[in-house]
């Protein structure tokens, strides 16, 4: 999403407010903060399920 709107990781984490281990979680597919990723959808104005994918244990 963020390659398709022309942004870059850092852009994120500028622009959202991130911080360099969130970004790094993020980057690795690992857990966030519901928070993180309410600010990430409200920036965006998209809804968690465009950005997120399932992953099953």
């Amino acid at each position: 999403m963020l390659a398709r709107r022309g942004y870059k990781k850092t852009d994120l984490k500028a622009e959202v407010g991130l911080s360099s281990t969130t970004l790094a979680k993020l980057s690795k597919g690992e857990s966030v903060t519901t928070d993180t990723i309410l600010r990430i959808c409200e920036r965006f104005d998209v809804q968690p399920g465009d950005i997120m994918e399932y992953v099953p244990d």
